[in-house]
């Protein structure tokens, strides 16, 4: 919902409703994650995707429902449906969405939820999608880490489903979580959606090279909060990156290790070091490695490689931790260009995020999500 979030709330505060179907819970090869969304406006607009444009036409259909008063509903869609053909979903996979409409009645805490994620600050989204009592389907309850909003029908409910809630929101995970009718532990009946926001992960781009542009952009892309740092402020410019969320001056190592004390950094975080300088590119190397990051890359050659191994060693850093530096950093594309580059260490990224192996999935067999 994050993607539409902005167009739900505008519409919201104009008194307009609008049809929502969100992805709820996907099996096999499913297009869009959990979390991904659509919106149907009064006017028959449509802002977002919940399948890249498989089941799209038939979600537009059930959202208009929404709109003029149908219930909300679950609805399954995937190859083994009667109408999978019908509606297109061909990939192989399976999707649950979740449709409902959404205005200033069904959803009055939706200012407390955008404010929080403009705040960046982590918030859960908790939706009945499924109970006997259909009167308690889209039932929400909004959840922080200290305090929680609305409510699932029952106080029993909040409280079974409060600590459950928390627990995917401090992984940064969404999935559906399942209880007995009134929130006993064992027990089916209802089912709940928990849509987690959490902070955009953060990518460090260390060196104001031609490189670290092309980085900065394609982590943009990718939904990452992107800081470029250099000490050498005629290079780290604003005009020279203009893309990206800040661009600081400062000596690389000393500002990871301010961002690491001050709590900035998880282990979703990327550090990328493009500086080609060992009086730059160590130091900064010695923090990132000793840290539970997502990604820790080096550019420079296999010469190059093997010399800044060697220092990291006479610092003291282990076999162990070393193993952990993505160098020479990215895919072998056989990139050239900056651009080209960018491309390389992104894959790199995804592929130690998701388990992929970086190769060509036509030489391949079985599921091309790993996981699925």
């Amino acid at each position: 919902m994050r993607d539409v979030l902005d167009e739900v709330e505008r519409h919201w505060r104009a008194g307009k409703p609008v049809g929502l179907g969100t992805v709820v819970a996907t099996f096999r090869s499913a297009p869009r994650p959990a979390g991904a969304a659509m919106l149907v406006t009064g006017d028959g607009d449509v802002v977002g995707s919940v399948s890249g444009g498989c089941v799209e036409g038939a979600v537009h259909e059930r959202a208009t429902g929404a709109l003029g008063g149908d219930p909300p509903e679950l609805q399954r869609y995937g190859v083994s449906d009667d109408d999978a053909f019908a509606v297109g979903l061909t990939c192989g996979g399976i999707i649950d969405v979740f449709v409902e409409r959404i205005d200033c009645r069904s959803f009055p805490e939706l200012d407390k939820l955008a404010a929080s994620v403009r705040a960046e600050e982590p918030v859960a989204v908790v939706t009945v999608v499924e109970h006997p009592d259909s009167e308690l389907v889209g039932s929400r309850l909004l959840v922080w880490n200290d305090r929680s909003s609305g409510g699932l029908g029952s106080s029993r409910i909040d409280d079974a489903v409060l600590d459950d809630a928390r627990g995917l929101l401090a992984s940064g995970r969404s999935g559906v979580l399942e209880y007995g009718a009134d929130g006993q532990r064992r027990g089916e009946g209802l089912r709940v959606f928990v849509n987690s926001f959490e902070p955009p992960p953060r990518m460090l781009v260390f060196g104001a090279i031609d490189f670290a542009a092309a980085m900065a952009r394609m982590g943009s892309f990718l939904g990452y909060r992107v800081t470029v740092c250099d000490a050498r402020s005629v290079f780290a410019t604003r005009s020279r990156f203009p893309d990206v969320d800040e661009v600081v001056v400062d000596w690389p190592h000393r500002y990871l290790a301010g961002e690491i004390e001050a709590g900035r950094l998880d282990e979703r975080s990327a550090v990328m070091v493009l500086t080609h300088d060992p009086k730059f590119d160590v130091p900064v190397l010695e923090v990132a490695l000793r840290q539970p990051l997502a990604y820790v890359g080096a550019m420079g050659s296999r010469r190059t490689h093997s010399e800044r191994l060697r220092r990291l060693r006479e610092k003291g850093l282990a076999d162990s931790e070393l193993a952990t530096l993505s160098s020479p950093i990215g895919l072998d594309l056989g990139a050239r260009t900056p651009e080209e580059t960018a491309v390389s260490i992104a894959a790199e990224l995804i592929a130690l995020r998701w388990g992929g192996r970086g190769v060509r999935l036509s030489d391949g067999e079985g599921p091309i999500h790993h996981g699925a």
